[in-house]
């Protein structure tokens, strides 16, 4: 999975050129002019009656170029903006939201949100996050890479990219397309108690999903896709190499066969495990704990993996995909850790989900900030052939399938498809299996966590090796 970088991808200007001059980087307002928009909301709040109020003023542009089989398919420019504004009376709360910026939509706006809130039930832990809890000082986290690359350009890279994965082998014999997207965004939010930030960001992609296929009496195909995606485009993996691997991965599926059901180690590869981790997010965020329905109720502070594992959080990563110097409530972020030997140490929580706690904010509102998975035995040796030595003989998932986690329980059942390994060696393909457990077993059971990292989104983990799951198959 190593990554290689494209040579011709133009890079724009930094954040502080930006705020001198925002016509560079596609934006149609200026933070000045959002910082204007939400001081004339939020005095219009102060004005009719609000006890506190907060807004929030964005803007995102971007494109998306698509190709199939060397032909262009589609060319999507986006543009949105909007005004979104929270207003509190006492402890009722409402909320209203414009795509219109003229004083008398804010006015509007204001107003709706305000009378929401006066017919709001009353809830006690609602409000504005706490005074002391407050970012006054961000740091700049350098996550605003704008990518001049015209729809032309962009068609150029998609089919490159194609072209590559068709190139690879005779056995690649289509494509369900490739894809090319470049996309900035930014805001201002403030609110009464004090908070005023916003920065600008951006995001940019590229993928392709090319079909393998074996010819005969029971002709097979098989897909698999791939991508890159980071906030500054000459990071990005070359056209070239993304189409190669995406191939590989397809043609490395000819062949699957179905198993009989059995019991057995499940080595998850790395992209795949970090749904694993996104699980543990989730069970032991503010919302699920609150209503009572996560299987890790009361788990602060007690073992949840073994020993050996440990989660951080760290916000501040400069360019990372999970960074952000304060939450949406504008809580400051801080680096963390979540798991240290197995045990949890940290929840993920707002402002209010901390009150219905009876707890502080861990300045999550929003989600979780670039999570590392890692365990204390890993060596620098332990790649995916050492993993696959490690699991012995099992199944390594490399896709899964359906939603079938139930967070109450912790139940979990997935389609999958990957290969059945021998003594450590890689024997064939196999699909239309389901693997089966409950969350609580399979993080206690987790053994190994490989050193083949791979950031998914705000996540990093290597691939994982869980001790035993049940395999559903022929």
């Amino acid at each position: 999975m190593s990554k290689q970088k494209t040579a011709a991808a133009p890079v724009a200007p930094s954040h502080s050129e930006l705020s001198k001059n925002h016509a560079h980087s596609g934006f149609s307002y200026s933070h000045d002019f959002f910082e204007d928009l939400v001081d004339t909301a939020l005095k219009h709040a102060k004005k009719i009656g609000a006890t506190n109020a907060g807004a929030e003023a964005s803007e995102g542009c971007g494109l998306s170029v698509s190709v199939r089989k060397g032909e262009l398919e589609n060319v999507e420019r986006n543009r949105d903006k909007s005004l979104g504004v929270t207003v509190y009376v006492g402890n009722r709360r409402g909320n209203a939201s414009t795509s219109d910026f003229s004083t008398a939509a804010i006015h509007q706006t204001v107003q709706a949100a305000f009378d929401i809130a006066r017919f709001t039930a009353e809830d006690p832990t609602a409000g504005l996050p706490d005074e002391a809890d407050i970012e006054t000082e961000y740091r700049e986290l350098d996550l605003f890479h704008p990518w001049s690359v015209n729809s032309e350009e962009a068609a150029h890279l998609a089919m490159a990219c194609e072209a590559a994965a068709l190139k690879t082998s005779r056995r690649i014999t289509n494509s369900e397309g490739a894809g090319v997207s470049a996309q900035q965004s930014h805001f201002f939010s403030a609110h009464t108690h004090g908070f005023r930030g916003g920065y600008a960001s951006s995001r940019h992609s590229m993928s392709v999903a090319p079909i393998a296929s074996l010819p005969g009496r029971n002709a097979e195909m098989q897909r698999d896709a791939w991508f890159t995606s980071m906030r500054a485009a000459d990071e990005m993996a070359s056209p070239e190499s993304v189409g190669r691997y995406a191939a590989q991965r397809a043609l490395s599926r000819l062949g699957s066969r179905k198993i009989p059901t059995t019991e057995c180690p499940v080595l998850f590869e790395s992209p795949v495990a970090a749904g694993l981790l996104g699980g543990f997010v989730q069970a032991v965020s503010g919302g699920a704990l609150y209503r009572k329905s996560s299987f890790l109720l009361d788990s602060l502070g007690k073992p949840v993996f073994p020993k050996h594992i440990q989660v951080s959080e760290d916000p501040f990563v400069l360019r990372g995909k999970g960074s952000s110097p304060f939450d949406d409530e504008g809580v400051r972020s801080v680096a963390r850790q979540v798991v240290k030997g197995g045990r949890v140490e940290g929840y993920f929580l707002s402002s209010y989900s901390a009150r219905k706690l009876g707890m502080k904010t861990t300045g999550n509102a929003g989600g979780s900030h670039n999570l590392v998975m890692s365990s204390r035995q890993t060596q620098a040796s332990d790649d995916l052939d050492a993993m696959l030595k490690k699991l012995g003989t099992g199944l390594f998932v490399i896709e899964l399938m359906g939603q079938g986690v139930n967070y109450v329980t912790g139940d979990y059942s997935r389609g999958a498809s990957g290969f059945w390994v021998e003594n450590g060696e890689i024997a064939f393909p196999v699909h239309e299996i389901t693997i089966a457990g409950n969350l609580k077993t399979m993080f206690k059971g987790i053994e190994a966590i490989g050193a083949d990292a791979y950031n998914y989104g705000a996540k990093t983990v290597g691939s994982i090796l869980v001790n035993r799951m049940k395999v559903a198959g022929s």
